[in-house]
């Protein structure tokens, strides 16, 4: 008998998550395991090779948040196992079916219509990969079990997911085959009207901008200003070494007014929340924002630091976008202009700063001053004002009132006896265990536990999670409660 080929053979999902992207050894290192290469910076043979590099016209890598190969054999991983199939399966199938090639050979008065070739042009977006990853997990989740006749069986379970997926892609392609035009229209007009406000537009631009971080759909958005989708490309342009004369537009607006919040802005928040942490929790405060605003300081990185109180503090995220507003109005009208090829921290400040649409870049002094001032006087009043739960400012959870209980009775042999009197005697226990305040039993039958007879051991609560579980709130002597609970159990 013949050996299988690679592609023949039906790998496990152990298997795959541990060799698919690198089935021959590392090119670099030679090494069989996967090299972690930590986030890092990557050598330019010389200007036009790193434009082409960011450019994404050369395919390598560029930055360890962008591309780097960890993370090529990450996603290769992923889309080989079970979830990501099915999502892989759905792009791929809503990418193809609604390329401009394959509509327009099937309606070919589309091909007459710039606006619709446009809009399939641009198919492949960050909008389609969510509806692609949805479809994926969706039916990963529903049909994962799925057992179908025996003539089909070899299709049954995990293997079907991917054809389901296929399947709701190409209904949901005929949807977006009607759909996608419009919606992709509307973004180009709501891009249009934005961009012929002016300053406004662009503040606008930057509140949405952070306001859409959450769900990842700024990226669609910003396909729409740094880049050609409705043909305005500012950050392109502006790395192209042009200037406002060669365009319609005051080169480098919707992203000047992003240096002055990330560089000094965040840093002025961060200072504010360390400053209302709660005092035990203050290093763990300062440890989280602190090198957070550092990273927003240098590399304009943010994201540390907005997903470490966008979920805690909804309410001072959105007042957090809208000061992006505020200084994007304000950048654009005092006419400082800069770029970034990464995003808006002192790295690109410095190497943007030599380019002919440059402008006024010594105003990011004073306006990072009154950045760091805002942000800080913000933050401070509306962390104090509506006691918000910013990162220090959590509600002790329960193992720190778990950890203060205190037994009312110091006798840990007649503690015991009670608790399993309550529980029901030792033959109703299955197991038992302890954590740092807690004394985990395992039972075999919950209707004989009487809770009221094992709080009266002078424990700090009784926790029954489930019909088969009961945890009984000791505090920081469980454990010699524990010793004498097995006592009496043998």
């Amino acid at each position: 008998m013949s050996k299988k080929s690679r592609a023949d053979r039906n790998f496990k999902f152990e298997t795959l998550q541990l060799h698919v992207g690198q089935e021959t050894a590392d090119a670099v290192t030679d090494a069989r395991a996967v090299p972690i290469y930590q986030t890092s910076s990557y050598v330019f043979h010389n200007s036009q090779h790193a434009a082409d590099r960011f450019g994404l016209k050369d395919a390598g890598n560029i930055y360890g948040r962008l591309t780097n190969p960890t993370e090529d054999v990450f996603e290769k991983r992923i889309a080989a196992l079970e979830g990501g199939v099915a999502a892989l399966a759905s792009w791929l199938m809503i990418t193809t079916l609604l390329s401009t090639g394959f509509v327009t050979t099937l309606f070919p008065s589309i091909a007459d219509n710039a606006d619709k070739t446009l809009a399939f042009n641009k198919i492949a977006n960050p909008f389609i990969g969510i509806l692609a990853g949805v479809i994926g997990s969706s039916c990963y989740n529903k049909f994962k079990s799925t057992k179908l006749p025996d003539w089909l069986s070899f299709f049954s379970g995990k293997r079907c997911v991917a054809i389901i997926a296929g399947v709701v892609s190409i209904l949901v392609s005929v949807v977006l085959l009607f759909v996608w035009p419009i919606l992709f229209g509307a973004l180009i007009s709501i891009g249009n009207a934005i961009a012929g406000m002016e300053a406004l537009g662009a503040g606008i631009y930057a509140f949405l901008n952070r306001l859409l971080i959450p769900t990842g759909l700024h990226h669609a958005l910003n396909n729409v200003f740094w880049f050609d989708t409705i043909g305005l490309g500012d950050l392109t342009h502006f790395w192209a070494g042009e200037t406002s004369a060669d365009v319609n537009w005051s080169l480098g607006m919707y992203m000047s007014g992003f240096f002055p919040c990330m560089m000094f802005g965040i840093p002025g928040a961060a200072l504010a929340m360390i400053q209302c942490a709660k005092d035990n929790k203050k290093k763990v405060a300062i440890g989280l924002v602190a090198s957070a605003a550092l990273c927003a300081f240098i590399c304009g990185v943010t994201e540390p630091f907005e997903f470490g109180f966008m979920f805690l503090a909804p309410g001072l995220y959105v007042v957090y976008a809208l000061l992006y507003a505020i200084f994007t109005v304000i950048t654009v009208v005092l006419g400082f202009r800069a770029g970034f090829s990464f995003s808006a921290g002192l790295t690109d400040l410095i190497f943007s700063a030599s380019l002919p649409a440059a402008a006024k870049t010594w105003l990011i002094i004073p306006l990072g001053i009154a950045a760091f001032v805002v942000f800080y006087v913000v933050f401070r009043f509306a962390i104090v004002k509506f006691d918000l739960k910013t990162p220090g400012r959590e509600d002790d959870d329960d193992n720190e009132a778990e950890k203060s209980a205190v037994l009312s009775n110091d006798d840990f042999t007649e503690v015991a006896k009670i608790i399993l009197e309550g529980v029901g005697g030792k033959e109703n226990v299955k197991s038992i265990d302890n954590c740092i305040t807690r004394l985990r039993l395992e039972i075999n039958d919950y209707t004989k536990v009487d809770e009221k007879k094992i709080k009266s051991a002078g424990v700090a609560g009784v926790i029954r999670p489930s019909k088969t579980a009961v945890q009984v709130i000791v505090g920081m002597k469980v454990q010699f409660v524990a010793d004498e609970f097995k006592k009496l159990c043998k």
